[in-house]
């Protein structure tokens, strides 16, 4: 198999008929215990329309595609209805299964971030299973710190806990 180049990746607007495949592509992913909070059943796909029209235009929902299929998704939904959070996004990134390790994840994020220039967003939140340190490493060159660690955060049907890492990103003229 021929190695896949990031220039082969577009990225685009998500529109609403995309929901289905990303809410197959999500469910796909939650298979994997840990891999996503939530498990497959929990994936809607009128929640994904929801938030696809409530995003709609604004550039803070992407998706990569490579020769006309859906192989990433990331968006920026608003961290809380509230006035006093506006400024506040919290990241949602899915890299489709196979197709990790090729440099989706950083076109999507540098998308996202340039989008979140344009739109005013001043600070971007995420969390992340503290053992996925290809994500941690990613987001640590994207400009994300470290905030905290969430320990025991998520219970597994087995009973096992993983921890979490809070990571946040400020917008350059708004850093701390």
């Amino acid at each position: 198999m021929s190695e896949i180049t990031v220039s082969e990746i577009a990225l685009r607007n998500a529109i609403e008929s995309d929901a289905a495949a990303l809410c197959a592509a999500e469910r796909e992913i939650a298979r994997t215990p840990g891999r996503l909070v939530s498990a497959p059943d929990e994936f809607v796909e009128e929640n994904f329309v929801r938030l696809l029209r409530q995003l709609d235009g604004s550039g803070t929902y992407l998706v990569a595609e490579r020769d006309g299929k859906i192989v990433g998704h990331a968006c920026l939904p608003p961290a809380a209805p509230l006035r006093a959070l506006a400024h506040v996004r919290f990241l949602n990134m899915v890299v489709h299964e196979g197709n990790t390790g090729q440099g989706i994840g950083r076109r999507l994020l540098l998308g996202l971030l340039d989008a979140s220039r344009r739109n005013g967003i001043e600070r971007i939140e995420l969390r992340v299973r503290a053992t996925n340190t290809a994500a941690i490493n990613l987001y640590r060159k994207c400009g994300f710190n470290e905030e905290c660690t969430s320990l025991r955060r998520i219970k597994l049907a087995d009973g096992r806990y993983l921890d979490d890492v809070s990571m946040v990103w400020f917008a350059p003229e708004k850093a701390p």
